[in-house]
């Protein structure tokens, strides 16, 4: 893949709305990695079994803030939009999916809308790239 198709993208100005709300989430869900480590970075990643959480949890959070604030500004969109892909599977794949041992589909469904609603307008702009007013379409 050449750097020419990583950042081609569409000019929809509505994408921009998509951008702002994947960017603005990972955002600020990588800065509370390391402001809240025990509730939401580190601690979390180790009660939910996740290995070497001291390494894991920065390593998330840091990505979460590089990747939202690229896709904030629609700099290498579709690129940064693989790292949030993996992340939102791993997501659903450690804390959504057992959830349907102890509380069923319906429980499961509630808990992870927001992980799917992240994952889906990831994919989005992986496929689309960063619309009309995005730093991509400048270059």
């Amino acid at each position: 893949m050449n750097l020419l198709k990583l950042i081609t993208t569409d000019n929809a100005p509505t994408t921009l709305l998509i951008r702002l709300v994947v960017g603005g989430v990972f955002l600020s869900e990588g800065i509370q990695k390391f402001l809240f480590a025990k509730a939401q970075g580190v601690g979390r990643f180790e009660k939910i079994g996740l290995p070497n959480a001291e390494v894991l949890g920065p390593f998330v959070g840091t990505t979460e803030i590089i990747c939202g604030l690229l896709i904030l500004i629609g700099l290498l969109t579709r690129f940064a939009a693989i790292p949030l892909i993996i992340i939102m599977l791993v997501a659903i794949t450690t804390t959504k999916i057992p959830m349907l041992e102890d509380g069923g589909i319906c429980k499961m469904l509630h808990e992870s809308r927001t992980d799917w609603a992240m994952l889906l307008c990831s994919i989005f702009l992986l496929m689309r790239g960063g619309g009309a007013f995005s730093l991509d379409r400048r270059v």
